[in-house]
C-alpha cells in the first residue's frame, strides 16, 4: 500500500481528485475509516476528478447515490449483511460499469467482488489524516 499524509480537508479532497485518474469503469473501491475520518470529503474529490459537478452527499439513508452511472457512492453503515445489500439490489451496481466507492464495506463483505481496491483514512489529529491506498 502507498501512503499520503493529508494536512487538512483540502489536501484530502485534492488527493482524492488526483486518485480518481487511477480509476476505470468497473473499479470497486472500499473506503475505510472511522466516523469523521473524511470518507465523504474523499468521495467528493473523486467525483470532481471524474468530472461530476453534482453535489456529493453521504448516502447514509439512501444506501447508494448514483452520479450518472459514472460513480456509485455507497454507505453500508446501516446494513448488517451482504444478504441485505442483495435484497436492496445494491450488488447489481458492482457490475454496472461505473466506479463504486463503498463506505462501511465490512458490513457487506460476503457479497463484494473478489477484486477490489482499498483506501483507508486514519485520523492523526489536528486535521491531519494518513491515507493508505492501492
Amino acid at each position: 500500500m502507498a501512503v499520503f499524509i493529508s494536512e487538512n480537508e483540502k489536501d484530502t479532497f485534492e488527493f482524492a481528485r488526483r486518485y480518481a485518474a487511477t480509476l476505470v469503469g468497473g473499479d470497486v473501491v472500499l473506503l475505510n475509516g472511522e466516523m469523521g475520518a473524511g470518507k465523504t470529503v474523499f468521495a467528493k474529490g473523486v467525483a470532481l476528478g471524474l468530472g461530476i459537478e453534482d453535489e456529493v452527499t453521504s448516502p447514509t439513508y439512501a444506501y447508494m447515490n448514483d452520479y450518472n452511472g459514472v460513480l456509485y457512492h455507497f454507505d453500508c453503515y446501516r446494513l448488517s449483511s451482504g444478504g441485505q445489500a442483495e435484497a436492496l439490489g445494491l450488488c447489481d451496481y458492482f457490475y454496472a460499469g461505473g466506479i463504486c466507492l463503498i463506505e462501511w464495506a465490512q458490513n457487506v463483505a460476503s457479497v463484494l467482488p473478489e477484486k477490489v481496491k482499498k483506501v483507508e483514512i486514519i485520523k492523526l489529529g489536528d486535521g491531519r489524516r494518513r491515507i493508505e491506498y492501492e
